[in-house]
C-alpha cells in the first residue's frame, strides 16, 4: 500500500527497486495500470526523456489527483478510468499497440482509507460503501446485509483468511434481523465484540474482514487473475510485468499467473514431448519477490507488507 503523510504527499512503495526492474527506456511506452495518485508513473516520466505513460484507475476521485500531479508531463500521460482488466481497450483509445512496461501497484491509497464517506476502513466513520469505482454495482452494506450465511462466512475466511469466520457471521445476521448494518463504524464493533473486544488482539479485529468485504465488492481477485495473462501480450519483447502486492491473496496469484506463462504445457507429467501446443510467454524475473529495506520501512511502514514480482516477456 502506498503511504500518504501530511505534507508529504503519496509515497510509492519500492520505487528504486521499480525504476531498476522495468529497465526505463529513452522514449518507451509505459502502462500503469494502478496509477494512483501517480507517484510511480511521475517517477518513469522524469526518469527518460520521451517516455509516455498510459495511467488507468478505476477511481475517479484517486485519477484526478494523478492529473494534478502529472500535469507537468502534458502530451506524454493519457489517463482513464478503467480497471486494469480492461487495458486493451484503454490502450487503443490512447493509440498504443505495445508497450515497453507494464506496472501493477495493488495497494488500496491512504488517501481512500483515511477518506470516511468512502467506507473502506474502521477508523473512521462512513456509509459501507467500499467501491473503488462509485458507480459499481455492489456495496459492502449489501453484502453484509444481503447475503446468505454461508456466502457471508466463505468470503471473510477466504477473502480475509479469517478464522473466526463462522462467529462474525453468526453475529452479523443476528443484527441485521434487528436492522440493517449502515455504516462502518456500527460493523467494525459488530465484528469486534464477537471475536471478544478489541484489546485482545495486536491489530484490529474487524482488519481481516474489511479486506474480505473490500475484495469481494471490487472484484479484485479475479480482475488480477485475468489482467496479468491480459495485459502481457501488449508488452514489446524484452519488456517487464512489475506487480507490487500486499497480502498473500494477491502474491499467490502473481506468482501462480507468472509461473504459468513462463510454462503453460499442459501435459501430464510421464509425457516425454509436450503435444498441447501451449508457448512460453516470458520467463519470470523474480524467483523470491522483492521487498522493502529497514530504511523505507522506518520512512514509510505501511510499505512493510509489499512484495515485488517480475515477469519479463520474450517473443521468439
Amino acid at each position: 500500500m502506498a503511504g500518504y503523510e501530511a505534507g508529504q504527499g503519496h509515497i510509492p512503495v519500492l520505487l528504486d527497486e521499480l525504476l531498476r526492474e522495468l529497465r526505463i527506456r529513452e522514449g518507451g511506452v509505459y502502462l500503469d495500470g494502478t496509477v494512483g495518485e501517480g507517484g510511480h508513473s511521475a517517477a518513469i516520466l522524469t526518469r527518460c526523456a520521451g517516455t509516455q505513460v498510459v495511467g488507468l484507475d478505476r477511481d475517479p476521485e484517486i485519477l484526478k489527483l494523478a492529473g494534478e500531479r502529472l500535469r507537468e508531463f502534458e502530451g506524454r500521460v493519457h489517463l482513464y478510468q478503467a480497471d486494469f482488466k480492461n487495458a486493451g481497450v484503454e490502450l487503443k483509445k490512447a493509440g498504443v499497440d505495445m508497450v515497453d512496461g507494464i506496472i501493477m501497484d495493488l495497494g488500496v491509497s491512504s488517501r481512500q482509507l483515511e477518506t470516511g464517506r468512502r467506507g473502506f476502513s474502521f477508523q473512521y466513520d462512513g456509509p459501507l460503501d467500499m467501491r473503488m469505482d462509485p458507480s459499481g454495482p455492489l456495496t459492502a452494506e449489501e453484502v453484509v446485509n444481503e447475503y446468505s450465511p454461508p456466502d457471508l462466512k466463505k468470503i471473510l475466511f477466504r477473502y480475509g483468511e479469517e478464522r473466526q469466520s463462522a462467529a462474525i457471521t453468526r453475529a452479523i445476521v443476528r443484527s441485521r434481523q434487528r436492522g440493517r448494518i449502515r455504516s462502518t463504524t456500527e460493523l467494525a464493533g459488530i465484528i469486534a465484540a464477537a471475536m471478544g473486544g478489541r484489546d485482545r488482539f495486536r491489530i484490529h479485529p474487524a482488519t481481516r474482514s474489511f479486506q474480505a468485504l473490500r475484495i469481494e465488492v471490487n472484484d479484485e481477485l479475479g480482475s488480477l487473475a485475468s489482467a496479468i495473462p491480459d495485459s502481457v501480450e501488449y508488452l514489446v519483447s524484452g519488456g517487464r510485468m512489475v506487480v507490487i502486492s500486499f497480502h498473500s491473496l494477491e502474491d499467490r496469484i502473481v506468482k501462480r499467473e507468472f509461473r504459468d506463462m513462463e510454462n503453460p504445457c499442459r501435459c501430464p507429467p510421464y509425457f516425454p514431448l509436450c503435444v498441447c501446443g501451449e508457448k512460453p510467454e516470458g520467463k519470470v524475473v523474480t524467483r523470491r519477490p522483492i521487498v522493502p529495506g529497514e530504511d523505507e520501512i522506518r520512512a514509510n511502514p505501511r510499505s512493510r507488507s509489499a512484495k515485488m514480482r517480475v515477469f519479463e516477456r520474450i517473443i521468439p
